[in-house]
């Protein structure tokens, strides 16, 4: 399961590199790395944070194998892709709720404490976002506005009690999932941000 979900956060958050990419006017060369940073980013630091190397995503793959088909894909079809840009975000909502998810999960899998474990998941949900942004020469997303973190934190919160309490894993990881992607799109709907200072 955890497998499944990942690799769908992949291929998500690779679409959302790759259009970052292309929007920065980058060669198919760059398009595919920044693809592959987004994708893989978060995952590979919550590897590394957790002990685990060389990290999961490079001895897999399948972790390297998707973001570069979707990059091509976005490549090729970019302004098809570009439209959908309400898709895109609800796309985004969702990888940032699987890699939540998988983050937290594998670090409470690995016998980390219980807010090492949430900690983890927020940055394994917005690793791969950052990265991308600081590549981009850019303040990242989660950093200036609308509500990211706090939905990731929700949501690692969520698996975390659920795994205290003795709960079954799979309605855990789909109800904290639920509960990120729900935040996040409603954040966009709503244009709800985190407070910032006045001028």
């Amino acid at each position: 399961m955890l497998l499944v979900l990942d690799l769908v956060g992949v291929a998500v958050f690779a679409a959302s590199g790759a259009l970052a990419a292309v929007h920065a006017r980058l060669d198919v060369f760059g398009v595919m790395v920044l693809a592959a940073v987004t994708a893989l980013g978060g995952g590979i630091v919550r590897d590394v944070l957790l002990g685990v190397t060389p990290p999961s995503t490079l001895r897999q793959w399948p972790y390297l194998v998707v973001p570069a088909v979707v990059a091509l894909l976005v490549f090729r079809w970019h302004p098809a892709v570009s439209r959908l840009r309400r898709g895109v975000q609800l796309a985004d909502a969702l990888g940032l709720a699987l890699f939540v998810v998988t983050g937290t999960s594998v670090a409470l899998a690995t016998g980390a404490p219980a807010v090492t474990s949430a900690l983890v998941g927020v940055i394994t949900g917005v690793g791969g976002g950052v990265l991308r942004d600081v590549l981009l020469n850019e303040v990242p997303t989660v950093l200036r506005r609308e509500i990211y973190a706090l939905a990731a934190a929700g949501g690692a919160v969520v698996v975390v009690a659920g795994d205290a309490a003795g709960l079954a894993r799979l309605p855990v990881a789909l109800g904290a999932a639920f509960l990120v992607a729900a935040v996040r799109v409603l954040a966009l709907w709503r244009r709800w941000n985190a407070p910032t200072p006045h001028p």
